[in-house]
């Protein structure tokens, strides 16, 4: 028989703390019991770390459980059943959606949902849409591709249970989907940052429309970290005239955090359906405090049939010394998911971040949404070329914009950069997860 998840609850979200441990542990020690005795993978994984699921008695034991990451799951993929392997807790008939990571990093990996699964991912965006305002009365626009990637499909079916109308955009162009927009009077939209920017762009710039007057009353985000960056969420909510919000998620794990009406500066944790540990990037060591910067490890508390149990998920992540004024116990990460620790390089001895530089690309209103970060080796020495578009009205401030421009990034950052103005619109435009950070050492 198998476990059945807790679903969407208002009174989850303001359970005190130890409350909200308990349940967490519970889940965490039967999600254990579960991989241990249905997935060849996770119970070869834990036999040779000498673990049985009864061992996990108290949240410190919970660190007993070795983790895993994407170079396992894709390794385990690699068996049978095709195409998910070893991961698999359930029989493949079982199976009722198939998704896929972005493949950003490498071979994507295969992730198996069955119907209750798929029912758990929706009930997850239903915290996220219910926290931003959603509501009935909203008339929804997708627009983004319907996919194998899951992006906002399950965004699409929360919005569907909480009574919203629903408009797929799938098939439509960027300037199809603004027209439907206006002829429908949407009220709500969901996308990355960066489509966004591009699709306000061609509004203004090739049909003559000011994306502030379509009637788009709240926007959430997904796919990159730009609407937790200050600089990007202002040019945002001033480019659509609508409240931006945050979230963040991953294909193999869930949506687990979400930005809530208050906009307190940080994302909600859904501990009811997540658990989430920081640890020190170098040491490994727990991170309790707040506004200590750590990697994060994740289990998804509910999912079946390919579980993800402390997965080592490479995002940046810090806790905030604070309770969000919303009255949501679930705790907040502070600023959001802040990067990824293969996306945080050395340069000259600087650790620096790409989120860093797009805070203070994103502040100047001269320069475009567009720009691009090539770090290379000349003579044994690192350079930064930072490229960015000026608006046609700007250029004749160029020296002054590159001189500011250059003392803002060396004081947020504190590298020197090789800054090239671009031509306006002549820099690469990017529908889904922009790659803006190249490094070519």
């Amino acid at each position: 028989m198998s476990p059945a998840p807790m679903y969407w609850n208002p009174y989850l979200e303001t359970l005190p703390q130890p409350e909200l441990e308990k349940l967490q542990l519970a889940k965490f020690r039967r999600m254990v019991k579960w991989a241990y005795e249905r997935s060849p993978f996770y119970g070869e994984l834990y036999r040779k770390a000498g673990l049985i699921p009864e061992d996990i008695k108290t949240m410190d034991d919970i660190r007993l459980v070795p983790k895993v990451d994407k170079a396992l799951l894709k390794t385990a993929q690699e068996r049978e059943p095709f195409p998910y392997g070893g991961l698999l807790c359930l029989p493949l008939e079982k199976v009722a959606e198939f998704r896929q990571t972005s493949g950003t990093t490498g071979k994507p990996i295969y992730q198996a949902d069955s119907w209750q699964d798929w029912e758990w991912w929706s009930e997850a965006w239903c915290y996220i849409l219910w926290a931003q305002g959603y509501r009935p009365s909203d008339r929804v626009f997708f627009p983004f591709g319907y996919n194998i990637f899951v992006a906002f499909w399950a965004g699409h079916y929360a919005a569907e249970k909480l009574g919203c109308e629903v408009v797929p955009g799938g098939v439509l162009d960027t300037r199809s989907r603004i027209l439907k927009i206006q002829e429908l009077k949407a009220s709500a939209l969901m996308g990355t940052p960066t489509y966004l920017l591009n699709m306000a762009r061609l509004a203004k710039e090739e049909m003559g429309l000011d994306p502030a007057e379509l009637g788009i009353k709240r926007i959430t985000c997904a796919g990159e970290p730009g609407a937790s960056i200050p600089a990007t969420k202002n040019r945002l909510q001033k480019t659509w005239g609508a409240k931006v919000y945050d979230h963040a998620g991953a294909t193999e794990i869930g949506a687990w955090s979400y930005e809530c009406q208050d906009q307190s500066g940080g994302l909600h944790v859904n501990q009811a359906m997540f658990l989430v540990e920081i640890e020190d990037m170098i040491t490994g060591e727990p991170i309790t405090e707040p506004g200590q910067k750590g990697k994060m490890v994740i289990t998804a508390l509910d999912r079946l049939a390919q579980p993800c149990i402390r997965f080592d998920s490479n995002d940046i992540i810090q806790w905030a010394g604070k309770t969000c004024s919303c009255g949501r116990s679930f705790k907040l990460i502070q600023g959001g998911v802040l990067g990824r620790a293969d996306d945080i390089t050395k340069v000259k001895g600087v650790l620096l971040s790409p989120a860093a530089i797009e805070e203070v690309v994103r502040s100047f209103d001269e320069l475009g949404d567009e720009y691009q970060v090539v770090v290379e080796k000349i003579n044994d020495n690192d350079r930064i070329t930072l490229k960015v578009e000026l608006f046609p009205e700007a250029l004749d401030q160029k020296d002054a914009i590159l001189k500011n421009l250059a003392d803002r990034l060396r004081l947020n950052t504190n590298l020197g950069y090789h800054l090239e103005a671009h031509e306006f619109g002549s820099l690469p435009r990017y529908e889904l997860k922009a790659r803006r950070f190249v490094d070519l050492r």
